[in-house]
């Protein structure tokens, strides 16, 4: 098994261990899978960044290299991704060798797994480290069950699915608060694959806010030509944004002083910010001005979890899956995917990943040998 890890207090600080598991023996129950291919987004930073308040270094403990004389791996952490793995061994009556499985992986070549709750469609893996963390992270698809699986929309689901369906839960959560009575949006780092997720469903919606987009000087061009947005300003152009309507900050970016001064321009007219992810973590210190009191952390899992319950799953997968299907769609028609093979490759590419100079239409796949 070969595996990627950060350093808990550098991100941008990689490496990759090796660890023999010619000799392990699967207890009753489990299945060894073996990772085909995973998306890389800054999503995945965003997991590093907020791992110690919402627990994602627990997902997938971090393992010592076979030739690694230490034992102590308490600074490095795996980041979880999303992608697809085919089950290799198995000692679970319940799940045969050769599944192929959708869901939440570590960067790395092969994971033990404890199915649980397996049906038709889904199991939960039922490890006993990941019995605490949000059900959502522990579901995993067996896809060549799933009605209209086609294996060729792979890599848009890896990329996409994990980013929309936070997209789908912010624009189901905005409308029913009623946009938080706003009249206007403004997206910070609008060019984000989540922000364009979000933009497409705001724009179909009569009723939602007019769109203003936020970005980088750099990427002002892309973002345009989405055709999404009502208006779109760089960061040194936040002044130009109406204070005199009652705007929704959706936030993707974590910059402390574009988030300040934004309120500040705001006043009262700050209606509600959404923190929802850390694209510039490295700013995420705010000033004086800004205004916790009507800001708050956007957990995605809840809100879904929230829905599942109200709608039931079926009732869940038909309004999400509408939404999905629109904002995939829309997404193709500027995506610009991108192979990379093997742990070492993604090792090549990792810290532009981590200081955003990955062009926003790029979309990265891991893809493993």
């Amino acid at each position: 098994m070969s595996e990627f890890q950060v350093s808990k207090s550098n991100y941008v600080k990689c490496r990759i261990i090796d660890n023999d598991l010619s000799n392990q023996i699967l207890a009753e129950g489990e299945v060894l899978v073996k990772v085909d291919k995973f998306a890389l987004t800054a999503n995945n930073i965003t997991y590093a960044v907020v791992a110690d308040k919402i627990g994602y270094w627990q997902f997938f403990p971090a393992h010592t290299a076979s030739s690694n004389n230490s034992k102590d791996v308490s600074g490095w952490g795996v980041l979880p991704v999303w992608g697809f793995a085919d089950v290799v061994k198995s000692t679970n009556l319940e799940v045969p060798v050769g599944e192929r499985l959708f869901g939440y992986f570590p960067p790395a070549t092969h994971l033990m797994m404890h199915p649980t709750k397996v049906s038709s469609t889904t199991w939960i893996d039922g490890s006993a480290h990941r019995a605490a963390l949000p059900v959502g992270y522990n579901i995993y698809r067996k896809v060549e069950s799933e009605r209209g699986y086609n294996k060729a929309f792979e890599d848009d689901r890896m990329l996409l699915y994990p980013l929309h369906i936070t997209s789908f839960a912010l624009y189901d959560y905005f409308k029913s608060n009623d946009w938080f009575g706003a009249t206007q949006l403004v997206m910070i780092s609008a060019s984000s694959k989540t922000s364009t997720g979000l933009a497409y469903g705001v724009k179909d919606d009569a009723n939602a806010p007019s769109q203003v987009a936020l970005t980088s000087t750099r990427n002002m061009q892309m973002v345009e030509s989405l055709g999404v947005y009502d208006k779109t300003l760089s960061y040194e152009q936040i002044q130009e944004i109406d204070a005199t309507k009652p705007t929704l900050i959706v936030d993707m970016s974590g910059n402390g002083q574009v988030l300040n001064d934004l309120h500040k321009h705001l006043g009262e007219n700050m209606k509600f910010c959404s923190n929802v992810g850390v694209t510039h973590w490295k700013e995420i210190k705010t000033g004086p001005d800004f205004i916790k009191q009507r800001s708050e952390f956007f957990f995605a899992p809840s809100q879904l979890q929230k829905r599942i319950k109200e709608w039931g799953m079926e009732g869940f997968e038909e309004q999400s899956g509408k939404y999905l299907k629109h904002s995939f769609a829309k997404s193709r028609e500027w995506l610009k995917m991108t192979d990379i093979h093997g742990l070492d490759g993604m090792s090549n590419i990792y810290a532009d990943v981590c200081e955003g100079k990955i062009a926003p239409e790029v979309g990265l796949t891991i893809r493993l040998p």
